[in-house]
C-alpha cells in the first residue's frame, strides 16, 4: 500500500541535503534516492551520532563521496550555513514531535521547530538553493498543543521565505500530512510492546478517535512529487485512508480487550489537514489538496499535470469526515509492509 505519486523530480547528479536525516523518515527517504538516482551528494544532518553511525551500517557500503553526515543542530545557523554549500535541494524533517515532550519543555520546543526553521530559510537562502521542502503534521491545523503550534508558526515561516527570496532563485513549500504508521512515537509500538509483555488488555484514549495514516514510502513519494510541482508558497496535503483507533488496536491484538483511559492533555479527538477557513485558498487535485499562499508572489498559472478545482466553500479535511477508510485487513497489511521497511 505504497502510493507512487506521479511526477517525481528527477535527483540524478544532485547534491539533496535532509535536515533530521537520521530519524525515520530521512533515514527511508536516503534509502529510496540511492535505490532510485545517481545524486551528487547526498547530506544526512542531524545531531545524534549514534544514529548516523547505525544509519552508515545499514544502508552498506556506500561511496562516502556521494554519502555524506554532518553532524549539527537547526539551532546553529552557522553549521546549517556550512552544510547547504552548493546543495540543489533541502528537505527539513528535523523537529521535536512528541506532544507530552514539548508540552513540559516548550523552550526547547520553539528552539527546535520556530527558531530552526528561520535557521533554514536564512541558510538556504543564503546559499542559493533552488527547493526546499518542509515537512508539517496534521496537528498544524487549528493547533490544540504546543507542538502543533510550532510547526503552525514553522509552516508561516515557509510560507513567507518566498517573499523574502526576492529575485533570488529559492522557493520554498510544505508538505502536510497524518501519522505514519509503525514509526517512533505512534500507537502502533505501544499496542505491540504490550502484546509483546503479555497484557491482558489494551489501553485506548477513546473509541470514537479517528487518524490520517500514511506509509512511510508513501510519504517519501509524495515530497518527491512535490519537489517537481511546487512553485513555492504551497501546503501540500495527500489524500490520505482514515482509521479508528479501534479498528487499528483489534488489528493488531484481535483477542485483547480494551480499558478507556480517555484523551490526554493536548490530543485531538480527530485531526483536521484541511481547514474551513483554508477552504477559500485550497485547490483539489487528483491525489492531493494544495492550499495556496495568499501573498503577491503567488503565479496562479495553471498546473498542468493534473486537474485542478477550488474546494466548496467551508470545505474541511477531517479524519472523521474522510471518503476513505481501512478496514482491519487493510490495516494490516499497512502494519506489515511497514515492518518491512
Amino acid at each position: 500500500m505504497i502510493t507512487k505519486y506521479s511526477n517525481p523530480i528527477d535527483l540524478n547528479g544532485k547534491s539533496i541535503l535532509i535536515t533530521g536525516g537520521s530519524g525515520s523518515f530521512g533515514k527511508h527517504f536516503i534509502k529510496s534516492v540511492l535505490d532510485r538516482y545517481a545524486p551528487k551528494r547526498l547530506i544526512v544532518f542531524s545531531r545524534d551520532e549514534l544514529k548516523q553511525y547505525e544509519m552508515a551500517k545499514q544502508l552498506g557500503q556506500i561511496d562516502q563521496k556521494v554519502l555524506r553526515f554532518f553532524i549539527g543542530d537547526v539551532r546553529d545557523y552557522a553549521r546549517l550555513e556550512m552544510a547547504m554549500q552548493d546543495v540543489d535541494f533541502v528537505v527539513h524533517a528535523a523537529a521535536l514531535k512528541q506532544v507530552p515532550t514539548a508540552e513540559y519543555n516548550p523552550f526547547e520546543c520553539i528552539q527546535t521547530n520556530i527558531h530552526g526553521a528561520e535557521n533554514v530559510v536564512r541558510a538556504a537562502i543564503n546559499n542559493n538553493i533552488d527547493r526546499v521542502i518542509a515537512l508539517s503534521t496534521d496537528k498544524a491545523a487549528n493547533p490544540i498543543n504546543l507542538y502543533g503550534a510550532s510547526k503552525l508558526a514553522s509552516d508561516k515561516i515557509f510560507v513567507a521565505a518566498n517573499s523574502l527570496s526576492s529575485h533570488r532563485r529559492t522557493r520554498f513549500a510544505v508538505v502536510r500530512y497524518g501519522n505514519v504508521i509503525g514509526s517512533r512515537g505512534s500507537v502502533v509500538p505501544f499496542f505491540r510492546q504490550c502484546v509483546a509483555e503479555g497484557s491482558t488488555h489494551l489501553t485506548i484514549t477513546d473509541p470514537e478517535m479517528t487518524r490520517f495514516v500514511i506509509a512511510l514510502g508513501s510519504g517519501v513519494n509524495f515530497v518527491l512529487s512535490c519537489f517537481n510541482r511546487m512553485k513555492g508558497g504551497e501546503i501540500f496535503v495527500p489524500k490520505l485512508p482514515s482509521v479508528n483507533i479501534v479498528d487499528l488496536a483489534k488489528a493488531i491484538a484481535p483477542e485483547l480487550p480494551h480499558e478507556v483511559v480517555g484523551i490526554r492533555p493536548g490530543e485531538k479527538l480527530h485531526e483536521v489537514m484541511v481547514t474551513a477557513d483554508d477552504a477559500r485558498n485550497t485547490l483539489e487535485l487528483t491525489d492531493s489538496y494544495m492550499i495556496t499562499p495568499q501573498f503577491k508572489y503567488w503565479d496562479d498559472e495553471p498546473y498542468t499535470e493534473q486537474q485542478v478545482t477550488p474546494v466548496p466553500d467551508r470545505f474541511t479535511y477531517s479524519s472523521d469526515s474522510n471518503n476513505e477508510w481501512l478496514d482491519r485487513e487493510q490495516i494490516q497489511q499497512l502494519l506489515r509492509n511497514s515492518e518491512a521497511l
